[in-house]
């Protein structure tokens, strides 16, 4: 099978084309022909030797869609279309390749109306949403804030915590054009950042209330301008790091409103905690409460350029590889 490589972590120029053997089926993994794989910053992460999972080679994509072959049994018979996450392409081989052998926990039905392209962008964005959501104690009525909404963290938090009955559900963001993109979208509470202050906008769209939850997915100076628009009482998680690892905290954002911050890393969610989230998710996608946004699809062996164009360019919504 063909599979996009990574032969060493020293950036794009080490993805290569490789041929491997088809994998073979074992107890508790089932053999899913992958249509599409969502291409996400921590393959970059992974791709410029900044994280502690497997070493090089390592096939990236953590993250996917496609069709069951075998080993699915009656959960998921041959032809089922399902999409997946786990710790594929960080501490095994993932998704950028023709055939994968998934473990059956890791699998989910594509509702019939999300095409195979969405479906393999909707898992890390989507449960980490839920997940942050819940973690954070979420309820109808309460009002959140998730920077960066042309990212998949951002929009997934969003556009759930809209499904679910939030009071406000708003985000931002640094680029006038997709301020204007994103209300075209419908996303009507966006902070354009380049015009004002993070903490601004939030008190602004809640006439003074502040954000009771924020689920952070940009690190940097987002975290610490996020700080400053908790309302009384307040939580902020931290998840991601794409503007940066590195953030100042003015401790009176906390304690003033006495706010709490926490973190969150999926990969050490318990299995009943990802199988919540995807009871939560999968409706809304069948009702179409949630949409996935693709913002453009590549070729397999056009992996370093998707990742390019994901990294460098940071378009409105997820880039996806098809296979």
């Amino acid at each position: 099978m063909r599979a996009m490589r990574a032969e060493r972590f020293s950036g794009y120029d080490a993805l290569k084309l490789v041929e491997l053997p088809k994998p073979e089926v074992t107890d508790g993994k089932v053999l899913v022909r992958i249509t599409a794989a969502g291409v996400t910053p921590l393959d970059h992460t992974i791709l410029s030797g900044q994280f502690h999972g497997m070493g090089a080679p390592l096939i990236l994509g953590n993250e996917g869609a496609g069709v069951v072959e075998e080993g699915g049994g009656m959960e998921f018979p041959a032809g089922s279309r399902v999409m997946f996450w786990g710790v594929y392409g960080a501490f095994e081989n993932g998704s950028y390749c023709e055939w994968m052998a998934v473990r059956k926990e890791d699998l989910c039905l594509i509702p019939d109306n999300v095409d195979d392209v969405s479906a393999a962008g909707i898992p890390v964005a989507y449960l980490t949403a839920q997940v942050g959501l819940n973690l954070a104690g979420f309820r109808s009525g309460k009002t959140v804030l998730a920077p960066a909404i042309g990212g998949s963290v951002g929009n997934a938090v969003t556009q759930l915590a809209h499904a679910l009955g939030a009071k406000h559900a708003i985000s931002s963001t640094t680029s006038s054009t997709k301020a204007e993109k994103a209300k075209a979208l419908g996303f009507h509470q966006v902070i354009d950042t380049s015009l004002e202050k993070l903490g601004d906008g939030v008190r602004r769209f809640t006439d003074g209330y502040g954000a009771d939850i924020v689920i952070d997915g940009i690190g940097g100076e987002v975290l610490s301008e996020a700080l400053k628009a908790l309302a009384v009482g307040g939580s902020l998680t931290t998840l991601g790091y794409s503007a940066s690892r590195q953030a100042t905290i003015d401790v009176t954002d906390l304690i003033v409103p006495q706010a709490s911050i926490r973190s969150l890393n999926m990969f050490r969610q318990p299995q009943a905690t990802v199988a919540d989230a995807w009871k939560a998710i999968v409706p809304l996608l069948q009702s179409a409460a949630i949409k996935p946004i693709v913002a453009k699809t590549f070729r397999l062996v056009e992996a370093a350029k998707a990742l390019r164009y994901l990294v460098e360019d940071r378009p409105f919504g997820r880039v996806v590889l098809t296979v």
